[in-house]
């Protein structure tokens, strides 16, 4: 592997010609010659196409108003001659706007800049937090610093509110007329993982949302548990991407807890987008039951209209494949969807055994459907269901809501970009963290605070 010199010797680089002796290894081709990949449409037997349902485009539309939420990171180095110590930067951003207006945009042949800031109701979410070699102020360590950090911005007062308070209504369920009173953890987060279960009792949780415990403070924020996987010396890069993810969906849940909480008839009129599945991933994955609870309490006693978007992935490929045009006519046909089961995912998309594995059933609380509508716009996109088991035989009245929100994400459209919408594009934009110039200048301002320390 090749390293990047310190001083004035040249890089080492990697040798231009060592890959001829993989290409000619028998073994090596052997191996990928018996390998399986993903299927080709003409694959697809005609058995499994007889699912594809259509879209009813005389469908009442409730909604109105369309919240979305997007988020990214970005990870620098702090001092030139540490390369090793690093901070990541998240930048998270909620959208929202009126359905009305976007239809009058869309009737428009010029969009002025006053009608687009009526699109460009925004609140942005930042996040700061070291990730390798870095400890921060008054934290022994680097987990704890991890900890101390997500606790702080769930913490952070925003309109006379918290995440926090919202994580709390959600974790014990406080929406029901019979809250949780013990949450479980798999560990107690001062000490090693695997040392047995931590209960957090809901009584006994003090006014700053932390927890007695003979080891250590134990935050609320702690049920994520990522701090299981924080490796003190290599750092803490691998749960960037569920953090990310995790915060994006419990952003969605603060705002759908205040429209609950002060005018839950709205409920009916919201749709809620998230970019990419509804799921959980890795670590965080224990908070795919709570907000599975939270769906079918909400669909059962008021409403929920909620989806995500994907935009790559196996998933995203193979609807490509199936809609796409370029090949004649396409097996999923404009105006039509399919609802994902978990044989047809194992058969077409990802590799694996549909008799032995069930696909998502630890950490997704959603169905996947794949969307061709009448504009030529392939989208992937995920409702809630009320079990794990709801995708082995998927129904359409188990897919919260799905024609309503198919209506409206078939509004959306975003030329901008492949198959886009424009609540999800457009956070994007406004918050995104790019390689240049963000990532430069977010280095040169780590750079000049840890300067006037």
């Amino acid at each position: 592997m090749g390293t990047t010199s310190r001083s004035h010797k040249p890089n080492e680089w990697a040798a231009k010609i060592n890959h001829t002796h993989i290409i000619n290894d028998p073994y090596i081709k052997d191996f990928i010659s018996k390998c399986s990949f993903p299927k080709e449409a003409s694959d697809i037997e005609t058995v499994d196409t007889q699912c594809f349902e259509t879209l009813d485009s005389n469908i009442d539309n409730p909604i109105k108003h369309i919240l979305a939420v997007d988020g990214g990171y970005t990870i620098v180095e702090v001092k030139k001659n540490f390369p090793s110590a690093q901070f990541a930067f998240f930048q998270f951003g909620a959208v929202l706007f009126n359905v009305e207006d976007l239809e009058r945009l869309s009737e428009k042949t010029f969009i002025c800049p006053e009608d687009m800031q009526k699109l460009h109701n925004l609140q942005r979410f930042k996040l700061a937090m070291p990730i390798k070699n870095i400890v921060a102020h008054s934290e022994s360590s680097l987990k704890d610093s991890i900890r101390k950090a997500i606790y702080d911005f769930f913490m952070k007062e925003r309109d006379r509110s918290t995440f926090m308070e919202t994580l709390k209504w959600f974790i014990f369920e406080e929406y029901c007329n019979s809250p949780l009173e013990f949450y479980s953890l798999a560990s107690n987060p001062n000490l090693e993982v695997g040392t047995g279960e931590f209960v957090l009792n809901r009584a006994s949780m003090k006014r700053d949302y932390t927890f007695d415990s003979a080891d250590g403070k134990v935050y609320l924020t702690d049920v994520f548990r990522l701090h299981e996987v924080v490796d003190e010396e290599h750092g803490a890069s691998g749960m960037l991407g569920y953090l990310t993810r995790l915060i994006e969906q419990l952003i969605l849940v603060h705002f759908i807890r205040f429209i609950f909480k002060y005018q839950a008839r709205l409920l009916n009129e919201f749709l809620f987008i998230a970019d990419g599945p509804l799921s959980f991933s890795g670590q965080t994955a224990n908070m795919n039951r709570p907000m599975r609870d939270l769906c079918n309490y909400l669909k059962q006693n008021n409403n929920i209209f909620l989806a995500g978007l994907e935009k790559s992935g196996a998933f995203v490929e193979h609807a490509q494949e199936i809609a796409s045009s370029q090949k004649g006519s396409p097996i999923l046909e404009f105006g039509k969807y399919i609802l994902l089961s978990n044989s047809y995912i194992y058969k077409y998309i990802i590799p694996g055994d549909s008799s032995k594995m069930h696909y998502g059933s630890t950490s997704y609380y959603s169905g996947k459907v794949i969307f061709h509508s009448l504009d030529g716009q392939i989208l992937v996109l995920t409702v809630p269901v009320p079990d794990k088991n709801s995708i082995l035989n998927p129904r359409k009245e188990d897919y919260v809501n799905l024609e309503i929100v198919l209506t409206n994400v078939q509004k959306l459209k975003c030329d901008m970009y492949d198959d886009a919408i424009v609540p999800i594009a457009l956070a994007n934009k406004l918050v995104s963290l790019a390689n240049h110039p963000s990532k430069v200048l977010l280095e040169k301002f780590a750079k000049s605070v840890w300067d006037e320390k």
